[in-house]
């Protein structure tokens, strides 16, 4: 099934970057809200931060999402010392074979990680990547309908 992703992982910090890095990963390109950051909040939490500053000494990293506020990405951007690139239109991988081949890297030396299957893993299957699949990073929070959407969204790609 093109939509079910390699790894499925609770949080970012479940993920064994070590391993990846051993099985030739050279760029991580994580999706944005709900991923790296509560959605449209515009800030990292610290314990993201921390991990970003940690893969940046092994990996090149890069936010590739799908949020068309030009305004929004300005000011993630304005906060993160690697690439941010907004308007995506995931599931097309476009934007991030564009930003890849920019960097010399093939899509079998990629990973991209995010949080829904439909755009995400999707988008990453399509590439050639490797992908990760991982909670909303304020899933404790998140309302009942949300929550509901996302456990929908899981089942499909259990089968």
């Amino acid at each position: 099934m093109i939509i079910k992703p390699d790894y499925n992982v609770i949080s970012l910090f479940d993920i064994n970057f070590k391993e990846l890095k051993t099985k030739g990963i050279k760029a991580v390109l994580f999706d944005l809200d709900s991923t790296v950051m509560p959605s449209k909040s515009g800030e990292y939490p610290i314990k993201v931060i921390e991990l970003l500053k940690e893969l940046k000494q092994n990996f090149i990293i890069a936010i590739i999402s799908n949020n068309k506020k030009k305004e929004y990405i300005a000011k993630v951007q304005s906060i993160s010392d690697f690439p941010v690139i907004g308007d995506a239109n995931k599931p097309s991988p476009k934007v991030m074979k564009k930003f890849i081949k920019s960097l010399n890297i093939e899509p079998n030396e990629t990973v991209v990680i995010g949080d829904r299957p439909l755009t995400d893993i999707l988008s990453g299957k399509l590439l050639g990547a490797k992908t990760i699949l991982v909670d909303s990073i304020t899933r404790d929070i998140e309302n009942k309908p949300t929550r509901f959407v996302r456990w929908l969204e899981r089942l499909v790609i259990r089968k």
